[in-house]
């Protein structure tokens, strides 16, 4: 099953397992329903209200930075890791 992290900064949101939340799903988008359906107080943190990717949160899959912000259909492997984080800014 792939594995859904999220930083510790979502924390103060809802109680969030230091192990990550396991999904089924074969895409991003989907595997982010399915943790907003058991965790719903994180959908309105890290989905704006057209259901895009706040500009203030980065996902990484597999390492990689999800660029599209919008589609969210980056494929999910049963091995894949994905990270919720807080984006970075700054000069």
């Amino acid at each position: 099953m792939a594995q859904v992290f999220f930083g510790t900064q979502f924390a103060r949101l809802t109680e969030i397992p230091p192990q990550g939340i396991s999904t089924t799903a074969k895409t991003l988008r989907s595997a982010l329903d399915e943790v907003f359906g058991v965790r719903p107080m994180l959908r309105g943190y890290v989905l704006d209200e057209q259901g895009h990717l706040r500009q203030h949160v980065a996902i990484f899959v597999d390492g990689q930075l999800v660029e599209n912000r919008e589609v969210l259909g980056e494929t999910l492997a049963e091995s894949s890791q994905v990270y919720v984080l807080p984006a970075l800014s700054g000069g």
